[in-house]
């Protein structure tokens, strides 16, 4: 009889198993209710096999938070990839996949809520808010660099972006805090407008 081949799961894997376990634990029971037990607990491994991979919980806590964060940003990016090469559509798609799963959803935000409670009391957690703020904001400055072309030397397009951004998160918390409040298409309505007084025409604006 042959014997069972045994497979060990890659590193990477048990790591990123670790960082998926840490958000759906920040989402579920937030700060005070994760703990090294419970994301182990959902991860399926051993409290010694957290510790092989990260110094500590709050190590981990960090790594999730850059985790999901990158992957938002990747996820806006890629749709802003497939919108072609008109800046103004890339930075439309850019900005509705804001409003769209898997970015525009109830569990996100009670992960991000978590991460937002510890940015005045964890430096760590501090610079890393920075890095992706900047991160969200940097794809937008270009986009809209290249829309407006040689007026761009006229305009402050750091606040521009700044301007995009805190509208995007402002509708993000809303649609996520209550998805009957407006629907995606009525933000996505909205952002059009706010989009097409910022960068001027022609952008396409959704009909009243």
């Amino acid at each position: 009889m042959a014997r069972a081949q045994f497979q060990r799961l890659d590193p990477d894997f048990r790591r990123q198993s670790l960082i998926d376990a840490t958000a759906h634990c920040l989402a579920r029971y937030g700060i005070g209710g994760t703990s090294v037990r419970t994301i182990c607990a959902v991860a399926g491994v051993s409290a010694g096999l957290l510790r092989h991979y990260f110094a500590g919980i709050d190590e981990l806590i960090a790594e999730t938070y850059a985790d999901v964060g990158d992957r938002l940003v990747a996820n806006m990016i890629a749709a802003a990839d497939k919108a072609g090469p008109d800046p103004r559509e890339q930075l439309r798609a850019f900005v509705m996949a804001s409003f769209k799963p898997p970015v525009a959803d109830p569990d996100q935000l009670a992960t991000w809520l978590a991460f937002w409670s510890l940015i005045k009391s964890d430096p760590r957690i501090r610079e890393l808010h920075t890095e992706n703020y900047a991160s969200h904001r940097t794809p937008v400055e270009r986009m809209v660099r290249e829309i407006l072309g040689p007026e761009a030397s006229h305009v402050d397009v750091r606040l521009t972006a700044v301007g995009v951004t805190a509208l995007v998160d402002g509708l993000w918390l809303e649609i996520c805090l209550d998805s009957s409040t407006f629907t995606p298409e009525e933000a996505a309505r909205i952002a059009d407008k706010w989009l097409n007084t910022l960068v001027g025409d022609p952008l396409k604006v959704l009909a009243d």
